[in-house]
């Protein structure tokens, strides 16, 4: 554990965000115990995140915060934010409403390394997110940039 991991006096643990500023963070739902998405965190999306109780995150793609169903309306509702053993990742312990997934799946993991779907499909991404087009072919012309 680095020294930014250690506990602070009061308790609270000090997240250590590493060189990049960002933490990954996982969204498991509540209800089912289901891992839902795997995402990055910044400490401002994790001051927002415990703030509003709505789950925050930082798009590396995008390079911003983005509140979880901004676009979409599918939030989470975080009940608790978890740390784990090093404070180098989170575990948010949410309440999800609509499809976790911009694919339109309950969860980003719905297809196993098969290929075979294993998910629930519960809405039309092409229907969700048609207004906002414009936003989402740019996000994907600078996704393929950083696969090149």
């Amino acid at each position: 554990m680095s020294e930014n991991a250690a506990a602070d006096d009061g308790g609270e643990i000090a997240v250590d965000f590493g060189d990049e500023g960002l933490v990954p963070a996982i969204a498991q739902d509540a209800d089912s115990g289901e891992v839902l998405m795997l995402a990055y965190v910044s400490p401002e999306a994790l001051a927002r995140t415990r703030e509003t109780g709505v789950a925050h995150y930082y798009s590396r793609s995008r390079d911003e915060l983005w509140k979880k169903g901004d676009t979409s309306g599918h939030t989470q509702a975080v009940e608790q934010v978890r740390v784990d053993c090093d404070a180098d990742s989170l575990l948010y312990i949410v309440e999800q409403d609509g499809g976790a997934c911009h694919t339109g799946y309950h969860s980003c993991f719905h297809r196993t390394i098969d290929d075979t779907n294993v998910g629930e499909r519960v809405f039309d991404p092409e229907e969700v997110y048609w207004l906002d087009v414009n936003r989402w072919v740019g996000w994907g012309r600078r996704r393929q940039a950083n696969w090149r």
